[in-house]
């Protein structure tokens, strides 16, 4: 067997060959691009003008590549002919397949029998005849179009979806296809009809159109249909429309704006419509921008004219965040080594009318610097923060602070393997407020100004012991102690300080050591004191059990905790945390807090996971007797016959199963104290490489705003590369 190959050929041959693939009349190909092609055998009939490549046979011009069984060139029409396992590689990278190719004018007009195409995502396209024209539009005729895999077993079944066409024209330079009398099956069975639709070519991440409409359900608004539009406005940005008809309620318009910078991103969301006979709306917005590799800037806007339009028109609402209360900010940030700064403020608006918008803080604006050193010539580092800020009320304290916290630890080994540390730690703040006596101080005096400092002083000491027990694992026992020298801070500070970053509060093993217990340094936790815990562990293979428990003492009883905290006398409650992972498919952990003197559960936090990926079960249960927004709700007194403020006992269950290509999962929440479900949700998911089936169910039953609670179902079926069709319930 003798192969031909162009450049193989010496430079005479090679013009020979480029002087018979020359055609004397017709068409001229570019000249400078001519054929070239490589073929085991070459014929050259000079009375009819053919020239006729056979096996394994090859042939490239401007991009085009072109391989099949046998190529016959017919140098009079500039016509070449090819048959049998015909293959055509585009410069797109686009992969064409047929029985029989007639091409010319640089293979850029044709046609092609019997044609299959490989797109990209998986794309397949298949039809009975092509015609090309100027390499830019493909015509065909009885056309089926998919992006799933054949049944490996059974190649000629159908598969699971595809597009049946009486024709489509695929459009090269735009990339998009049009079906015209098009009919969507399913496992070969017929499901939808349409008389005319288009989708831009598989290899288009964006393109102008109207997307799959979303059609539902609401208890509020009726029935209602969604026509979005997509609009690529250029290479850097877009915009969606979603007008909206409903039967209950006006129509509404949303319209998101997408915009990518050289230095950031941005995203913009207004919506209007009628609600109640009065117009309403919703803006939403975010961005960031980066100014050099050190500073970036940004901003989060939200806000609604209503609780109930944000309830109702909450699927193209475009807000983020709680639904409940939107936040809006705008940030300047930096990064610098071992340091950051944050320069914001922040506003809030109510959707509900649990919370009075009058009330809620402005925050103009927020400071706040951090520093991590480097280790000194002692070996110790120096930390330091400070959040300053200005708050104002319409109804409540208007409060301006600065503060400032500053540390120098330095760490010890001993020579018996015991760990020190010893720690210097200061908080300085500086205090100007009005309406001091009203939410959330209530204070005795309607302004304060004032300033404090609390300088502490903490040794902390830890003693690991381990013991390799061979097949036994590896077990570890490890005494904790701190020792916490510093004035007595007291419950004087409520009467004297504005608190406006210490409202929530909960004792557990997370903040048993350490200088403060609050979240905020607006109260603080002084006085001599000593915490100490036991912390032990054991690792057998792939068995893993830690745990710890601890408690807190102090020289005088602090006023300034609650009697139901834990830490209001001398002696804490007990704190506990476990984790137990015996297995892979097995982790439970326990956290608790206990009375002191009777181990009556004050506090318990439990979750656990048992299963595999095929089916996973787990589970929560929280109770506390302890509201921790207990200084924020002074000073409203306790329920009748109460002791304390907000008891909470919940338990949560849930499941979920993979397996292959279908996942399930279900969830519910119920409120033990009350009996009464709080929420309850289930899903089943199916996808593969080109479908994916989507069934969400959600049950809320606690009231907002005087509802009974709502129901949400979502139906999606979506057709990859073609789009999404559903049906939504609110």
């Amino acid at each position: 067997m003798a192969l031909f190959c162009l450049i193989l050929w010496p430079p005479a041959a090679r013009a020979q060959l480029g002087s018979l693939l020359s055609p004397q009349t017709g068409p001229q190909p570019n000249k400078d691009q001519p054929v070239t092609f490589s073929a085991d055998e070459v014929d050259y009939d000079k009375d009819k003008n053919l020239v006729t490549a056979t096996g394994h046979v090859e042939a490239w011009q401007n991009g085009h590549v072109m391989r099949a069984d046998k190529i016959t060139f017919d140098r009079n029409t500039g016509v070449a002919a090819a048959t049998g396992h015909v293959v055509l590689l585009e410069p797109d990278g686009e992969v064409l397949f047929a029985d029989y190719a007639e091409l010319q004018n640089n293979m850029n007009d044709g046609i092609l029998k019997d044609m299959r195409a490989l797109l990209q995502q998986n794309g397949r396209l298949a039809a009975n005849g092509a015609q090309r024209t100027a390499g830019k539009i493909n015509e065909l005729s009885k056309v089926v179009y998919s992006t799933c895999n054949l049944c490996a077993k059974d190649p000629n079944h159908p598969p699971l979806w595809q597009i049946r066409a009486a024709s489509a024209v695929q459009d090269l330079e735009h990339k998009k296809v049009e079906f015209q009398n098009a009919t969507l099956e399913m496992y070969g069975i017929p499901v939808a009809y349409f008389p005319y639709f288009w989708t831009a070519d598989p290899s288009v991440k964006r393109e102008s159109g109207i997307l799959p409409p979303l059609i539902g359900n609401s208890s509020n608004i009726g029935a209602f249909y969604a026509q979005p539009y997509y609009w690529v406005i250029d290479d850097q940005s877009d915009a969606t429309f979603i007008p909206l008809i409903t039967t209950n309620a006006g129509p509404q318009l949303d319209v998101e704006y997408r915009r990518r910078f050289n230095d950031g991103v941005m995203l913009l969301n207004g919506s209007g419509g009628y609600l109640n006979g009065a117009l309403q709306g919703s803006f939403a917005g975010n961005g960031q921008f980066s100014i050099n590799d050190t500073w970036r800037w940004g901003f989060n806007v939200n806000t609604a004219s209503s609780s109930a339009y944000v309830r109702d028109f909450h699927l193209t609402a475009g807000l983020t965040g709680d639904p409940n209360i939107l936040t809006s900010q705008l940030y300047l940030e930096g990064f610098g080594e071992g340091s950051y700064a944050r320069l914001d403020s922040k506003f809030y608006q109510s959707e509900t009318t649990v919370i009075t918008n009058s009330e809620l803080p402005i925050v103009l604006p927020r400071y706040e610097y951090s520093y991590f050193g480097t280790p000194d010539q002692l070996g110790g580092r120096l930390s330091l923060n400070t959040t300053d800020f200005n708050v104002i009320r319409t109804v409540g304290t208007n409060t301006r602070r600065a503060a400032l916290a500053v540390n120098w630890e330095r760490p010890f080994a001993g020579p018996l393997g015991d760990q020190w540390k010893l720690t210097l730690h200061g908080d300085a703040a500086a205090y100007d407020a009005s309406q001091f006596n009203q939410i959330p101080n209530f204070g005795p005096l309607r302004n304060v100004g004032t300033a404090r400092a609390l300088p502490q002083m903490a040794v902390d000491f830890r003693w690991p012991f381990a013991r390799d027990g061979g097949v036994w694992g590896t077990q570890l026992i490890e005494p904790i102690a701190q020792v916490i020298v510093a004035p007595q801070a007291g419950d004087s500070q409520i009467r004297r300080y504005p608190n406006e970053d210490s409202l929530d509060f909960d004792f557990t093993d997370a903040n048993l050591f350490g200088f403060n217990r609050f979240t905020g340094v607006d109260r603080l936790d002084g006085g001599v004191r000593a915490n100490v815990a036991l912390h032990g562990a054991w690792y057998l293979g792939g068995t893993t059990f830690d745990g710890l428990v601890g408690q807190s003492y102090r020289t005088t009883k602090d006023n300034l905790f609650p009697e139901a905290s834990g830490l209001h006398d001398q002696v804490s409650d007990i704190v506990a945390s476990a984790t137990l992972t015996p297995t892979r498919w097995l982790d439970v952990t326990y956290r608790a807090r206990l009375n002191k003197n009777s181990l009556a559960i004050h506090e318990s936090d439990a979750v656990a996971s048992v299963g595999a990926p095929l089916l996973r079960v787990s589970g929560g249960y929280i109770y506390t007797n302890f509201d921790p927004y207990t200084f924020y709700d002074q000073p409203a007194p306790p329920p009748a016959g109460n002791p304390y403020y907000f008891p909470r006992n919940e338990i949560t269950l849930a499941a979920s199963s993979r397996w292959g290509n279908y996942r399930f999962g279900a969830n519910a929440r119920r409120d033990v104290a009350t009996n009464r479900m709080v929420s309850a949700g289930a899903d089943a998911v199916y996808e593969d490489e080109c479908f994916i089936f989507d069934l969400r169910f959600f049950r809320r039953y606690t009231s907002i705003d005087g509802d009974s609670g709502s129901t949400s179902v979502l139906f999606l079926l979506t057709f990859k590369t073609i789009g999404q069709f559903g049906y939504r319930a609110i």
